[in-house]
């Protein structure tokens, strides 16, 4: 609920419209705020660090699956 609190007010929302907009109270927020954990913005580029290591790895296999089906065809037309 607060990602979507966060997400109205960076959308052009008050802060109150957006709490209103939830349901909830200003005070309701503010305590759930001040309780949730802080973001991590070292795991973030962690993940991104290892999604780019995976998608090297998963392009080089492509790469060299290709590369083994063009020689086969290359080799069954007598090119």
């Amino acid at each position: 609920m607060l990602a979507q609190i966060e997400k109205s007010i960076g959308g052009g929302a008050t802060h109150k419209g957006a709490v209103k907009q939830a349901g909830i109270s200003e005070q309701t927020y503010y305590k759930w705020k001040k309780a949730a954990p802080p973001a991590s913005d070292g795991d973030n580029l962690k993940d991104l660090v290892a999604l780019e290591e995976e998608n090297k790895r998963l392009k080089s296999l492509l790469a060299a699956r290709l590369r083994k089906e063009n020689a086969e065809l290359t080799r069954k037309l007598g090119l």
